[in-house]
């Protein structure tokens, strides 16, 4: 059943059998998710169930908290109808991001407002830092909350690098310090530490997720995603689904293969992520800091950040066709940990580029900006805890 805007395939109907009420539950939870909110008669519409099981459902959900009605909407004949929306209050996750330059942990509650946040800037990651983060933000934001607001927290989403261990372009001594996490088993440690279900999503995925679920990803059904951050990832959506492959490493599109200054191999990540721009505000002395505490540094500093922003949208505009070259998808969508400003700039010159490149063979995608930006990464994960509970 297609969408009216013909762009994102519906939700697979629900059943109307006994012992399905968990499926039913969620099928009419994920429709008022995507649309923001629908009277019942459209519900059973769209999932194929009776108008007597909508009702009966909705009137469950509604007495559990995790929907409400919104105001009725008159139209031009017969009685208004009333659109059922899901409920602010009715669940929350937390979101946790590990990155190379900051670790950020939100509270998000179930239409997907930001309703905690924990932010920690480091010179490097390590496990010990982490979990005290942790310990002390998830307390300190749930003391903000209600008896009730504790009671609704349904988990733990954390969007992590999988090799957290394996950083690029680290010295010897660094790389020795970061070797802590190949002895951690991050999501059962967290879990033992929170008391909370765990789970664990690639991070440049969880950005993605972050995207499709509340920025841009109804208006595509396939597309690519790249996320710039201190080292360069992405993820891919197929068929209106964030794919993550068989162990959850799909999209690993900051390993795409590059050439170097010298026409040495090397990868994506290596010549379009913020390292570079790092590496080359070192060479002159300059904090590094800043790119990540001062959003305002990005144009104080534009003599360094024009190069870079120039090279990165070369490197993306390749690697954009590159994956075009695999699936055909409609659009590339791009984002990053800067400000909404150097976005754009970077959006606008890989559309540029990628009208100088060969595409003989190719269907040119839509190059197009992202829209959650820096929080992306932790916001992503934290709709994973509410996806698997809730939703389809």
């Amino acid at each position: 059943m297609p969408m009216d805007d013909g762009l994102v395939r519906e939700i697979s109907a629900g059943l109307s059998q006994r012992g399905v009420r968990d499926h039913n539950e969620r099928l009419l939870l994920s429709l008022i998710h995507r649309h923001g909110g629908l009277p019942a008669s459209d519900l059973s519409k769209r999932a194929g169930l009776s108008p007597p099981t909508v009702s009966s459902i909705l009137r469950r959900l509604e007495a559990e908290g995790l929907v409400s009605k919104g105001e009725p909407v008159r139209g031009k004949v017969g009685k208004p109808s009333t659109p059922m929306r899901l409920a602010e209050d009715g669940a929350f996750s937390f979101g946790l991001k590990i990155g190379r330059r900051s670790a950020e942990l939100v509270l998000m509650d179930f239409i997907g407002q930001t309703r905690g946040e924990k932010v920690l800037n480091y010179d490097r990651p390590l496990p010990d830092t982490i979990f005290d983060f942790v310990e002390n933000g998830i307390r300190n934001i749930r003391e903000t909350l209600t008896q009730d607001q504790n009671a609704r927290i349904c988990g733990l989403g954390i969007g992590a690098a999988f090799e957290l261990w394996n950083w690029p372009d680290e010295a010897a001594a660094r790389r020795a310090e970061f070797a802590e996490w190949q002895h951690v088993d991050l999501r059962a440690y967290l879990q033992d530490l929170t008391g909370l279900p765990v789970s664990l999503l690639n991070d440049a995925t969880s950005a993605c997720q972050a995207e499709h679920t509340f920025g841009r990803g109804k208006e595509f059904r396939d597309y690519a995603y790249f996320f710039v951050g201190a080292y360069i990832g992405g993820g891919i959506v197929l068929d209106n689904t964030v794919y993550e492959g068989r162990q959850g490493n799909a999209g690993a599109l900051g390993s795409l293969r590059s050439i170097g200054p010298n026409g040495e191999s090397m990868q994506l990540v290596e010549m379009a992520s913020i390292r570079q721009l790092e590496q080359r505000l070192e060479e002159v002395d300059l904090d590094t800091r800043q790119l990540w505490s001062d959003p305002e540094s990005w144009t104080h500093l534009s003599r360094y950040v024009d190069p870079w922003l120039r090279q990165t949208a070369q490197e993306l505009s390749k690697a954009a066709l590159s994956v075009c070259s695999v699936i055909d998808f409609e659009a590339i969508l791009i984002d990053g940990a800067f400000p909404e400003v150097i976005r754009l700039d970077l959006v606008d010159r890989v559309r540029r580029y990628v009208t100088t490149q060969d595409t003989r063979g190719l269907i040119t995608p839509r190059i197009e900006a992202g829209s959650i930006g820096r929080k992306a990464r932790a916001i992503g994960a934290a709709t994973r805890p509410i996806n698997t509970q809730f939703m389809l």
